[in-house]
């Protein structure tokens, strides 16, 4: 069963400890309800400095693609016809707005047309230009079907060159302007059915690193070379999944709007105390999703990557109780 939930853009909150609701850019209605959180005291301090491996209940992450409005018919034509992901049936927000779905194997690329709100949008120079996601990574098995895919949906081929694994690899770049790695290799699925990868390009190695994995619980697998790409990976992994961590400079300019992560839970709210007990910053505060039963906390990374966590069974108070 693929797993259907909302990436939805989020407005600022009102300051005040009641009950309040704000409506998102795509039209989804927040409820920012304090009575969703832990109370303090309710955790003990083990709880609090665990990550959050053991709430992850899908096989790998979504990934949400923020992009201008215009260029929804060729970003809706590049993601399922060249990349050739399944589409999934959209989800209407709005009378004017969808939710366009791609699945990529168990989980999806969500793709959400409009830029608004206060984050940043800046990925000119690719995945060398700046912080924050800068490409996705891609797996197919055979290098000339994916050449052809490009050619049908109207784009062009992408030229792919030859690894030292063996394996074929092509740099190409979504009309967004999201950087895309392409790896053809005879023991990947088709479709990119055994998942993606995620390259965040961040500022600060080590922090960015013990985000990953202290707090947000993936699981740390040994950095390689990617000389095509000129750098060091460090790869951190859930399921499907892959957070591609790696730095090229100093001084770099950020995007943090037009991609994002997002993490299924079985406690959005113990994700959040665990988030404030770290300091960690918020993006959008504790809140349930009117209308389709999600409780969701919007985290971000050391360099302002959103990390949403969604908890599609929300109960209250919150379902995990203090050791």
């Amino acid at each position: 069963m693929r797993t259907i939930l909302l990436g939805v853009a989020t407005l600022a909150l009102a300051a005040s400890p009641a009950v309040a609701q704000v409506t998102t850019p795509e039209g989804a209605v927040l409820d920012t309800d304090p009575d969703l959180a832990y109370k303090p005291g309710a955790l003990s301090e083990a709880q609090l400095e665990a990550n959050n491996a053991e709430l992850f209940t899908a096989q790998g992450m979504n990934v949400f693609r923020r992009f201008p409005r215009e260029l929804t018919e060729q970003m809706t034509a590049f993601y399922t016809g060249a990349l050739a992901l399944h589409a999934l049936n959209p989800i209407q927000l709005t009378s004017t707005q969808q939710m366009i779905l791609t699945g990529v194997g168990a989980m999806q690329i969500k793709l959400s047309a409009g830029q608004q709100g206060d984050r940043l949008y800046n990925l000119a120079g690719g995945y060398k230009g700046g912080t924050g996601i800068r490409f996705l990574m891609l797996r197919y098995p055979d290098a000339d079907t994916v050449r052809e895919r490009f050619v049908a949906a109207g784009f062009a081929a992408p030229e792919f060159v030859e690894r030292p694994d063996g394996a074929k690899q092509a740099l190409v770049s979504d009309p967004a302007g999201l950087d895309i790695v392409l790896i053809a290799a005879p023991d990947a699925l088709d479709h990119s059915d055994d998942g993606v990868g995620v390259g965040i390009h961040v500022s600060n190695i080590e922090e960015s690193r013990a985000f990953y994995r202290d707090f947000v619980g993936l699981e740390e697998l040994p950095p390689y070379e990617a000389p095509i790409l000129g750098t060091t990976i460090y790869p951190y992994a859930h399921g499907e999944t892959t957070v591609l961590l790696y730095k090229m400079g100093d001084n770099l300019p950020a995007d943090t709007g037009s991609s994002g992560i997002q993490y299924v839970v079985s406690d959005a709210a113990l994700v959040d105390a665990r988030g404030k007990h770290r300091g960690i910053p918020v993006e959008t505060p504790l809140n349930r999703l009117t209308g389709f039963g999600l409780t969701t906390v919007w985290l971000n990374d050391p360099d302002g990557v959103t990390n949403y966590f969604a908890q599609t069974s929300a109960s209250t108070p919150p379902i995990t109780p203090a050791n």
